[in-house]
């Protein structure tokens, strides 16, 4: 991903001695900062872990989709999407908007996501996730063999769902090119995929799904609070949370990271996994990086009378569900540049009633107590950027709204880089 890395080496500035530095620094305990955490310290590697919330997983991995969809890749820019540009930028569609000021990141980021949007480039954006998704995916049984932490986690399967003939169509010739780089994937009919998931019986207008058998679901804080634990524990790492990073000094042999209070955190390797915050933050040490917010929206109740088993995915209204220890999560929205984190009422209220009509008994729609926001940071391609920018310094962001999904292989793909075997 260097192509969309830029590095102003002059940023660099003079800091202290390496003291007793950790090897790695790593800024964001998010759910990839976390795996990139464990996926260090496993190596051999001296680890802190930083962030600003009082735990991990506070952000954008704290109540997502819950989805491992590791065989689900598709880039989010196509010939497609393109198509319904205008009519989303009119806020056409209720769950799906483009907002943010006019300027030139904006801007910037905009054109990198048309020229990443043709056909050839979607499916090499595509297949470059999915190589990614199914590293992920070894990783974190990799991980649960040596470590058995429990977050919920279940190899439930997921199903995309499909109401227009054209767009399964295309969404079948992407599931064949998938399948001839180790996706495991069919299409099925709607009968077909009632009798595997009896609670599409109700879903009006189905046409067809994409099957995704070996997919899994998992709650990512609970994921990230346990190994938390697995780390400090088996492994020695330092956590360091209410600290605000909001810098770094480079020095000859080492880095410090530097909290809004002044606290110092001082490590031979940086590594920043900082979410959208990354943007703002690697901007201050010369290295920009393309990316945007996608604001997303979830709630969770408690399962309804006909609550699906396996793992959905409403291609149409664009929204999940998927069970989590008795309960039903429920994601969606899409607010492209949207910088705002309050849950809006309005937006909630008609997440809510998309899910009623999608799949009506999927869960308690009259119990949900509140819900939650996140910004998810995209990449103009929909690929994460891991990358080696200049020495001592290790990006592993833009996963966007398959962060969970990525965590455990983009932290494999950032310790290879630490170990010197190339970047990503």
């Amino acid at each position: 991903m260097n192509s969309v890395i830029q590095v102003d080496s002059s940023a660099a500035a003079q800091g202290p001695g390496a003291g007793d530095a950790v090897d790695v620094v790593v800024a964001g305990a998010g759910v990839v900062g976390v795996a990139t955490a464990y996926a260090m310290a496993r190596r051999g590697f001296s680890v802190a872990l930083v962030d600003r919330n009082p735990g991990p997983a506070l952000g954008a991995s704290y109540a997502n989709g819950a989805q491992l969809s590791y065989a689900y890749s598709d880039a989010l820019g196509s010939p497609s999407l393109l198509k319904k540009l205008p009519s989303l930028a009119l806020g056409a569609d209720p769950l799906f908007r483009i907002k943010g000021a006019f300027d030139v990141g904006l801007v910037d980021w905009g054109l990198r996501f048309l020229a990443a949007s043709t056909s050839a480039a979607n499916a090499a954006s595509t297949l470059a996730t999915l190589e990614l998704g199914l590293e992920s995916q070894r990783a974190m049984h990799g991980l649960l063999e040596r470590h058995p932490i429990a977050f919920d986690h279940l190899a439930a399967g997921k199903m995309h769902l499909y109401f227009d003939p054209e767009a399964l169509a295309s969404a079948a010739e992407t599931v064949a090119l998938k399948r001839r780089h180790g996706a495991v994937q069919e299409v099925l009919t709607a009968a077909e995929a009632i009798a595997i998931e009896p609670a599409l019986a109700g879903s009006k207008g189905l046409v067809g799904v994409v099957y995704s058998p070996q997919d899994e679901v998992g709650d990512p804080h609970r994921f990230s609070e346990q190994l938390i634990d697995v780390l400090r524990r088996d492994y020695g790492v330092r956590t360091y949370f209410n600290l605000d990073a909001r810098n770094a000094e480079f020095a000859r042999d080492a880095v410090t990271l530097v909290g809004s209070r002044g606290d110092r955190v001082v490590g031979r390797t940086l590594v920043v996994a900082l979410g959208i915050e990354a943007k703002d933050f690697l901007a201050r040490q010369g290295v920009r990086v393309p990316l945007l917010p996608m604001k997303g929206y979830s709630f969770t109740a408690a399962a309804g009378a006909n609550a699906p088993q396996v793992s959905i995915t409403d291609t149409a209204r664009k929204l999940v569900f998927c069970q989590l220890a008795g309960k039903v999560r429920v994601a969606g929205v899409a607010e492209l540049g949207s910088r705002d984190l309050r849950v809006q009422p309005q937006r909630l209220a008609a997440l809510v009633e998309t899910a009623r009509e999608s799949l009506p008994d999927a869960a308690d729609y009259s119990g949900i107590a509140g819900g939650w926001a996140g910004l998810r940071p995209m990449t103009p391609s929909s690929v994460p950027i891991i990358a080696r920018p200049r020495e001592r310094l290790i990006v592993n962001v833009g996963h966007g709204m398959l962060g969970w999904t990525l965590a455990m292989g983009s932290a494999e793909r950032a310790a290879a880089l630490l170990l010197g075997a190339g970047e990503t």
